[in-house]
C-alpha cells in the first residue's frame, strides 16, 4: 500500500512539475475542456497537448471522455489530496522549526537589551 501511494505521489508530482500541465489543470477548474481548447493558449500541436494530457491522466488528475471525435477533459482533483497531505507534513515541520528559531531570537534580543541605569545622584534629570 505504501509503495503504491509513493508511486502515485511520484506520478502526481511529475505531472505537477510542468508549468503547461499546471496551467491546463487551472483551466479545468473552470469546467470541462476539449484537448484543442487546452492546447490553444500554448500554441502547441494537438499531439504535444495530448502528451501533457496523458501525463495528467496517468496521475489521475484528469478524466478524458470521447464524444464523437472530440476528447473532453475534466479535472479529477482527488489525487491532489495525497500531495497536499505530503506537503502539509513539511509545512508543519518548517513552521515548528521557524517558531523555535523566532523564540530563540527573541530570547537572545531580550538578553542583549541594556538594562536601564539608575540616575546618578548628581544628575539634574
Amino acid at each position: 500500500m505504501v509503495e503504491q501511494n509513493a508511486a502515485l505521489l511520484d506520478t502526481v508530482f511529475h505531472a505537477l512539475g510542468d508549468a503547461t500541465r499546471r496551467d491546463m489543470l487551472r483551466e479545468l477548474t473552470l469546467g470541462e475542456r476539449s484537448v484543442s481548447q487546452l492546447a490553444q493558449p500554448f500554441e502547441m500541436s494537438l499531439a504535444a497537448a495530448s502528451k501533457h494530457i496523458k501525463a495528467l491522466e496517468a496521475a489521475g488528475l484528469i478524466e478524458r471522455e470521447v464524444r464523437g471525435r472530440t476528447h473532453i477533459c475534466r479535472l479529477s482533483a482527488a489525487p491532489l489530496a495525497g500531495a497536499h497531505d505530503w506537503l502539509s507534513f513539511y509545512e508543519r515541520f518548517w513552521t515548528a522549526r521557524l517558531d523555535a528559531l523566532e523564540r530563540l531570537l527573541r530570547e537572545d534580543d531580550a538578553h542583549k537589551r541594556p538594562t536601564p541605569k539608575p540616575p546618578m545622584s548628581g544628575d539634574k534629570s
